[in-house]
């Protein structure tokens, strides 16, 4: 069992974490996942590992309640504990050997992003952050991202925070600017991926994607997770997640991340009906 230590809410549908799991924290690095389930007989999701303090033993994960997992994980209080946690699982961002890289994040990928940048900057890297968000109240970790950014580009749909437009529009204008990239690396919504690959496609910058698509064990063997990337399957689970954003078939992603949409839709609605029946 694994005690969730602290519990903060980031925006009215983002929450964040910190659950005790010493052999976990030991050994995850930026980019890496763990599984868990949020209750007994649950289902296995995987949640990128945003934060560790190996001192401590906590791992910190940020989701976005969005399932009927994340609504159940959501009901759960500080001193609560989960049945599973695993992990890490999946390879680690790829950090060393670049002086100046441009991280891209969107909505809750930001949690994903955050840590990548952090360890870039660790590894000597010059970070740019260009992350967005459809609104002020939806923004989360800018004050973890400005500590680790020598430039923090923040945008928002309606221009309520920050500046408004796309993260593609930020990009686009720092490369034309003169900013020279060694590296993109970008995570978030997929089609905010499909488009940031095919803009740095066209200015001949090697790009770096993370991929989160439906995944059970983590191992690879159900193989819920593949992908097609330079034409070949591959695993996000144990290939990736990160994968070269210009040879992903993001068309394909993205209809397959729409496969199971109907029934995620109806647990949701026993889920939520099922904890109401809880509090009362």
């Amino acid at each position: 069992m694994f005690q969730i230590v602290t519990k903060t809410k980031l925006n009215p549908t983002v929450e964040k974490i910190e659950v005790l799991a010493p052999a976990v924290a030991k050994k995850a690095l930026a980019g890496q996942f763990i599984i868990l389930r949020a209750e007994e007989n649950g289902e296995r999701i995987p949640l990128t590992v945003a934060d560790t303090n190996p001192t401590a033993g906590t791992v910190t994960v940020i989701y976005q309640i969005v399932g009927a997992t994340t609504m159940r994980l959501a009901a759960l209080n500080e001193g609560d504990f989960l049945p599973d946690f695993v992990g890490p699982l999946g390879e680690p961002t790829h950090v060393t050997g670049f002086k100046k890289v441009a991280v891209v994040g969107g909505g809750v990928g930001c949690a994903i992003a955050y840590p990548v940048a952090k360890a870039l900057q660790a590894a000597g890297a010059e970070v740019h952050s260009v992350v967005g968000f459809r609104n002020k109240d939806l923004v989360i970790l800018e004050k973890e991202f400005r500590s680790v950014s020598s430039r923090y580009v923040l945008m928002t749909d309606d221009g309520t925070a920050g500046e408004k437009g796309l993260v593609t529009t930020a990009l686009e204008k720092l490369i034309q600017s003169g900013e020279s990239y060694d590296e993109v690396i970008t995570i978030g919504p997929l089609v905010m991926m499909k488009f940031v690959a095919a803009l740095t496609k066209k200015y001949g910058v090697p790009t770096v994607c993370s991929m989160n698509p439906v995944m059970v064990d983590g191992t690879g063997m159900c193989g819920g997770c593949r992908l097609t990337v330079g034409g070949k399957t591959k695993f996000a689970c144990v290939d990736g997640p990160d994968f070269n954003a210009h040879e992903v078939d993001f068309d394909e992603a993205i209809a397959r991340s729409r496969v199971y949409a109907e029934h995620e839709k109806r647990k949701r609605e026993e889920t939520c009906n099922l904890l109401n029946k809880e509090v009362q």
